[in-house]
């Protein structure tokens, strides 16, 4: 199978994996945002803080969003740490984040070993216009390397801008989902076959989008409601591409 997905928690579960396994490391990690104080940050939950009142429908909360921003610089450093020992020399990690974690984000990356590299924006064309002030319409991609990056291993040229709103309706199968044509652009700073790696899998776009594109995929996802759909997408993701060469009929 071109794809793995374990459920438990991230530093527990990437501490089985051998050194050099990946090529990069793509993920969405709680924010631990999400409110004007530190209370409305760490008191109320990831449906409180990210979902209206008048959703169309109920989302799953899940764990890990109520960390001041001192324990969330400390984690993400730790996890990080781990994830560098994972991946392959010049291998790559893209790391989402919002304005208010962009700071932390890129401090824990480099505490971690990693180079950093710059930021990406992810807009969002749908987000409400507020009265008297800009309009927080985008969210932040933290891109670093692991040691220098060989451009001829992999000779893409990626845009540094991204827009497409977040899937809604029923589409929207997790509180902080991320579009897969996003995604799918972001995969490719991984070589074609290579492996990506995402330690906040959710429900799984990050792995959708890396098969889609050729890559293989390691998914880790603490909330056992999120891990169930993300390995029905990510199966009903390989049936869909399976190409009719790709089977070997038996007799």
């Amino acid at each position: 199978m071109p794809f793995s997905l374990h459920q438990g928690d991230a530093l527990s579960v990437l501490a089985g994996f051998p050194d050099g396994c990946v090529d990069s490391v793509i993920t969405d990690p709680p924010y631990n945002s999400g409110g004007r104080t530190a209370k409305e940050r760490t008191t109320r939950s990831a449906k409180q803080k990210y979902t209206s009142a008048d959703a169309q429908h109920a989302l799953p909360d899940f764990t890990g969003e109520n960390m001041d921003q001192r324990s969330y610089g400390f984690w993400l450093t730790q996890i990080m740490t781990e994830a560098h020992r994972l991946t392959k020399t010049g291998g790559t990690a893209l790391l989402f984040t919002d304005w208010r974690q962009l700071p932390i984000t890129t401090d824990a990356i480099q505490a971690a070993g990693w180079l950093w590299r710059g930021v990406l924006a992810w807009h969002k064309p749908q987000a409400r216009p507020q009265k008297g002030r800009f309009t927080q319409n985008c969210e932040f991609i933290v891109w670093a390397s692991k040691g220098a990056i060989d451009g001829s291993r992999n000779p893409v040229y990626l845009p540094g801008l991204y827009s497409a709103s977040q899937p809604s309706g029923a589409k929207r199968q997790h509180i902080t989902q991320k579009p897969v044509e996003v995604m799918r652009e972001l995969v490719k700073i991984s070589p074609d076959g290579g492996t990506v790696l995402d330690f906040c899998a959710g429900s799984g776009s990050t792995g959708v989008a890396a098969l889609l594109e050729g890559r293989d995929f390691i998914g880790v996802e603490k909330t056992e409601h999120y891990a169930s759909i993300a390995a029905d997408r990510l199966t009903e993701t390989i049936r869909e591409t399976l190409a009719q060469d790709d089977v070997v009929l038996t007799v």
